[in-house]
């Protein structure tokens, strides 16, 4: 069962993400002497990141020892609008030291299909495994964070799409028809072998759609985020009230 957390509102929310992200590196690194990250990328989680580029939570991470990836790109360049990994330079990587060798940006301005084959060779380097033979990474990562759009999609999971099924290949182009372009991420194979997976939702316009996903009939192809079940890991919903507010149950 997933744990979730109800905040009472946004800023509460952003903070208690930041702490939990800070408590997860210190123990990653104490660990196994780094801390691999997944990042999202929309609005939602904009906020967090500038929050964790403050001093406060800034310094109580050892940033040499962090390693950052994205769970999904848009097939643009790394200075278009759109793209997850301007989003996050600018409201983190920018301001922590964070050497640029540690930073594994999904390549959106590269045809499709090799930005995913690249992407793949990058997380075969890092966790082990061989990402052509297929089936998960004998490692996964510390944390992967995670939003849910309001048709239930995550990542680049989008309702109908053959990666939401996917059981072999680790990253996946596929083109996005309700978006009108195509996108890069990483698969339910490499999703569920996380050491935790996070989903950060916020707003009332969520309220509806997180209650069919968590509450509703397991229909993943329809609600993609229903997918994420971390086989060895623990799965947690971190949201505002108004998120949760058709929730029948908290936890």
């Amino acid at each position: 069962m997933p744990k979730i957390t109800v905040y009472p509102d946004n800023d509460s929310l952003i903070r208690g993400a930041a702490d939990f992200i800070v408590e997860l590196a210190v123990q990653a690194i104490v660990a196994r002497g780094r801390f691999t990250l997944a990042l999202s990328g929309g609005n939602t989680p904009r906020p967090l990141y500038a929050r964790l580029a403050t001093p406060a939570y800034r310094d109580r991470i050892d940033w040499a020892k962090v390693h950052i990836f994205f769970g999904d790109e848009r097939c643009v360049p790394p200075d278009d609008p759109r793209s997850n990994y301007r989003m996050v330079r600018e409201a983190l990587l920018d301001q922590v030291p964070l050497s640029a060798g540690k930073v594994h940006r999904l390549r959106g301005e590269d045809p499709p299909e090799q930005a995913a084959a690249d992407y793949a060779r990058v997380l075969q380097k890092t966790f082990g495994g061989d990402a052509a033979a297929g089936g998960p990474p004998p490692e996964g990562f510390d944390l992967i964070l995670l939003g849910m759009g309001d048709n239930g999609h995550t990542a680049s999971l989008f309702p109908g799409l053959a990666v939401v099924t996917e059981t072999r290949r680790w990253v996946m182009a596929q083109y996005v028809e309700v978006a009108g372009m195509w996108r890069v991420t990483l698969t339910p194979v490499v999703l569920n072998a996380a050491r935790q997976v996070a989903f950060l939702v916020s707003g009332g316009g969520k309220a509806e759609v997180l209650h069919r996903v968590l509450e509703g009939p397991y229909q993943p192809v329809a609600l993609p985020s229903q997918i994420i079940k971390p086989s060895h890991g623990e799965l947690r919903w971190l949201l505002d009230a108004t998120a949760a507010a058709k929730l029948r149950r908290e936890s």
